[in-house]
């Protein structure tokens, strides 16, 4: 059975930090490129993160302050998140995508909320 389990959301105040995890199963997760998304109340969901391999990248919003990364062995993808603002209080979901295979998995997702 296929999963992506995020955790590590929770609630901080501006310039704050968390480090975001998703565990993943039931699939070949070094075979897929992993990303994050983030969907705030009443908007769509936004791209954040990815990563492929060595190659990293970033939307222009959390560049500087999130730090994406993985650990093939453990089959886990994490999200470093530092200075924290109010408009990055989103659900945060964990993703792994390989187009090739055609495969597409997501996971349940996380709140993280930033507030004073």
């Amino acid at each position: 059975q296929v999963q992506l389990v995020e955790s590590g959301g929770g609630a901080v105040q501006p310039g704050g930090s968390l480090r975001l995890s998703c565990a993943a199963s039931g699939f070949t997760f070094s075979s897929h490129i992993k990303r994050w998304w983030r969907q705030a109340p009443g908007k769509e969901r936004e791209f954040v993160a990815a990563i492929n391999g060595d190659y990293r990248t970033y939307a222009d919003s959390v560049k500087g302050r999130f730090t994406i990364s993985r650990d093939n062995a453990l089959q886990s993808v994490y999200l470093q998140m530092s200075s924290l603002k109010p408009e990055d209080t989103a659900m945060y979901y964990c993703n792994a995508h390989n187009p090739n295979r055609k495969e597409e998995y997501w996971g349940q997702g996380t709140q993280v909320t930033v507030s004073s």
